[in-house]
């Protein structure tokens, strides 16, 4: 007979699950330059494969997204579980860029499948700090996944198999664990009806959307050059091929991300707005700047700043459009958001890729670098706008 733990066990196990599992999609990153020397993969199939990771994971949010409300947690967390463990397995045997992509895409479908069911999961057994854990595992995760990666990287033999081995056991282990937690949520009809497609943006959430549209796009834009192109672009600009550089990088956005989202919680959102753009644009602008000096220090202190304003922006997207919808009405805004989030996740980069033959990667950055920085802004002067209207 299963041991019945209390309702924070699961708390506890759904925050590192999720976790674990951006740690997992972010693992990839600072591994890209070898795998640009091993498959011989230009920039553009660099950005490729990481957008086919964005768009699984789209798909996978737009049907499966809501499947654990019908079905229960449990089941759902541990078919993403197991499709994580898949991925792990494709990408420790992957010797070609078709096996790359095809394991890109098993993990997308996992990341899909098991940010709502774990982020539900959260929430049902702690209502109190749950929307601050759900605002944080994504930054934790990918930063675990980048520096653990650098350091495997640094330190172990074969890399390419020993990052996914490590990650495939620690899966393994969060399966038995699954098996001793409580479920938080019981099982409804209309499972299969869940999966059809949907998104809506209710009336009175359509200004507040189009008036965030331009923050959610700078986010995560630069979230996505930082997991597809940063890698390449530091050890092309600063001469070094050292994985922690990279890899660092990566792991300052997040860190700093995940810092702001806590330091800001209590700050309204249209201020927060106006915080998190100003400090996006001021960080890209550093981060050019170290760029164009060659300089790791500078580059560093703008990617920090830049992972305020992330955060910053981040948690403010949220807390400005989540309070426009009915109850019934958040799950299609919430696709809504997210179709808008990751398409700027992925396009931006596929884009960048396309553009790197033609300009080269150093003046692809600074092109990316400064449209982010005019959204930002156009987002700041929005903001401004609107609480002087208010």
């Amino acid at each position: 007979m299963r041991r019945q733990l209390p309702p924070a066990a699961m708390t506890a196990f759904s925050f590192l699950a999720a976790v674990l599992v951006t740690a997992s999609s972010a693992a990839a990153t600072p591994l890209y330059r070898l795998y640009q020397q091993s498959m011989q993969l230009s920039p553009l199939m660099v950005t490729v494969v990481f957008a086919v990771y964005a768009f699984s994971l789209l798909a996978a949010l737009l049907t499966v997204g809501g499947l654990s409300d019908y079905v229960g947690r449990r089941p759902v967390i541990f078919g993403a579980l197991l499709l994580n463990a898949a991925a792990m397995i494709l990408f420790a045997g992957a010797d070609n860029v078709v096996q790359l992509i095809l394991a890109r895409a098993v993990q997308g479908l996992c990341v899909g499948t098991a940010t709502t069911a774990l982020g539900a999961a959260i929430l049902d057994t702690n209502r109190t700090q749950g929307p601050l854990l759900n605002s944080v595992t994504a930054f934790v995760g990918m930063m675990f996944g980048a520096l653990g990666t650098a350091a495997l990287i640094a330190f172990a033999p074969n890399p390419l198999h020993l990052v996914f081995e490590v990650l495939l056991g620690l899966t393994a282990l969060m399966l038995g664990l699954l098996w001793l937690m409580p479920e938080s949520a019981g099982r409804k009809p209309g499972a299969l009806a869940s999966l059809w497609p949907q998104v809506t943006v209710p009336r009175q959430s359509r200004a507040v959307l189009l008036r965030i549209m331009p923050a959610g796009i700078a986010t995560w834009a630069l979230g996505g050059f930082h997991l597809s192109l940063m890698p390449t672009v530091v050890a092309t600009t600063m001469g070094t091929s050292s994985p922690w550089i990279g890899g660092g990088v990566v792991a300052t956005l997040m860190l700093f991300a995940a810092i702001a989202v806590g330091l800001f919680r209590f700050v309204p959102a249209e201020r927060l707005m106006a915080v998190g753009t100003s400090t996006l644009a001021l960080g890209v602008a550093i981060s050019l700047f170290g760029i164009q000096q060659h300089s790791v220090a500078e580059l560093f202190a703008g990617t920090a700043v830049a992972g305020i304003g992330f955060g910053g922006s981040f948690s403010a997207t949220l807390r400005a459009l989540l309070p426009t919808a009915e109850l019934h009405q958040r799950a299609g805004l919430l696709a809504a958001f997210y179709l808008q989030s990751y398409l700027s996740f992925s396009l931006p980069a596929i884009a960048a890729g396309l553009g790197v033959p033609l300009l080269g990667l150093v003046t692809v950055a600074y092109v990316y670098g400064g449209v982010i920085i005019a959204l930002a802004v156009i987002s700041l002067i929005a903001s401004v706008w609107t609480a002087r209207a208010g």
